[in-house]
């Protein structure tokens, strides 16, 4: 499968996957500067320089999968690379915020690539429980980067401009290629490759939209990741300028990261036993019941309630967030296995969409209290309670 070894190739991979949270993490700490040194015109424009790598992420969603299908894993994660790259030295020439905003959405291009198309690299030599140890590994080192990502960005802060972070981008992207050049075999040998065939994702995407259980579990995906992206695009905003922390706002942000990577241990431990959509209908309720409550007493607050709530409240509900994520994804797949390629590109790009327009809305609205992210929470989390609800009514019709 490769030159190296099995924990050299588990590193390739988590590297590659990790430079999308890089790309998000490390510069949070950063967007208010960037956002005044280029004179955005509002502060909640900030929130621009992380949605709009997510808007190029969602449009190489659905590019790269099924072009490695085709050319194979190794040149996919070249294209992405170089892409990446580009968008990260726009960034750290840009002189306007408009060039910035253009050249994340180019970083989020490229960084789409060596998201996805490395663990088809694992698909491709592993299956079942090997394929999902390896993983397992993998996911294991991806969840340190939200933990020390924002701190590596501050201490850029610290002693170097920001347009340093952009420079080490770009370094990434350029480390990344020549591991993955020099130590690593290409994992789709010619006689397993396919012709791209735009025909084909649009039919595999017909099929899967059509199905309710997959519909409604890539709209709550979605509609989950909304209240994240909110609240990645106002965190820096909430933390170091409304409660005054801060540096230390990157501490809050480990914090908070640490809640998502424990209840990605706890699904590992438990999922096998009490099942995904058992897991995800409590974790769902208890998200959704938090949020109300903690939005009722910011309000009652005036929108600024005590920082040590809001820090109890972000934990206890990103930990049930971090339960649906994974899961959320395997139910909304798990009727369309034939085509899960195909379907997964075509359901990562919906919920990706959805996300980014739900979760920019609600950061747009930021009016110096946490109301609108309690809100979005809330909100969201009702909205997809409806949406898995009816999904599951759905299902024994199907089998019927």
């Amino acid at each position: 499968m490769s030159r190296n070894s099995t924990a050299e190739f588990i590193l390739l991979v988590a590297f590659l996957n990790a430079l999308v949270a890089l790309s998000i993490d490390t510069m949070l700490p950063a967007i208010g500067v960037i956002a005044h040194d280029l004179g955005a015109a509002d502060p909640n424009d900030r929130q621009f320089i992380i949605t709009a790598l997510f808007g190029g992420m969602t449009v190489g969603t659905l590019i790269y999968g099924p072009a490695s299908d085709s050319i194979g894993r190794k040149p996919a994660i070249f294209i992405g690379l170089v892409i990446f790259a580009i968008g990260a030295l726009t960034c750290l020439f840009a002189t306007t915020f408009s060039t910035m905003l253009a050249g994340r959405f180019i970083q989020g291009l490229g960084a789409a690539s060596p998201r996805f198309v490395s663990t088809a690299m694992v698909r491709d030599g592993l299956a079942g429980s090997a394929m999902a140890r390896v993983m397992s590994f993998v996911m294991t080192v991806f969840m340190l980067v939200p933990i020390l990502a924002p701190s590596i960005g501050q201490l850029v802060l610290f002693f170097f401009h920001w347009r340093f972070i952009f420079g080490g981008f770009f370094i990434a992207a350029l480390l990344a290629g020549l591991w993955l050049g020099f130590r690593q075999e290409e994992t789709l040998p010619m006689d397993r490759r396919r012709p791209y065939s735009f025909l084909a994702l649009f039919a595999s995407g017909k099929e899967a939209v059509r199905h309710p259980v997959t519909l409604g579990y890539t709209l709550a995906t979605g509609c989950v990741f909304s209240g994240l992206i909110a609240y990645l695009g106002t965190s820096q905003q909430i933390f170091a300028e409304l409660y005054e922390q801060g540096a230390l706002f990157t501490i809050w942000f480990a914090g908070f990261a640490v809640a998502l990577a424990l209840s990605t241990v706890a699904n590992g431990r438990f999922v096998m036993r009490l099942g995904m959509r058992a897991i995800t209908k409590w974790a769902l309720r208890a998200s959704i019941g938090l949020s109300l409550v903690f939005l009722a007493l910011a309000i009652a607050c005036g929108g600024k309630p005590p920082l040590a709530l809001l820090g109890v409240y972000l934990f206890a509900n990103f930990f049930c967030n971090g339960l649906l994520f994974g899961n959320y994804n395997a139910l909304a797949l798990e009727p369309v296995g034939h085509i899960a390629g195909m379907a997964s590109a075509v359901s990562g790009f919906i919920f990706s969409v959805i996300s980014m327009v739900g979760g920019t809305l609600v950061g747009q609205t930021y009016n110096n209290t946490v109301i609108p992210l309690a809100a979005g929470f809330a909100g969201f989390g009702l909205l997809a309670f409806v949406l898995t609800e009816w999904a599951e009514s759905k299902r024994p019709l199907l089998k019927a």
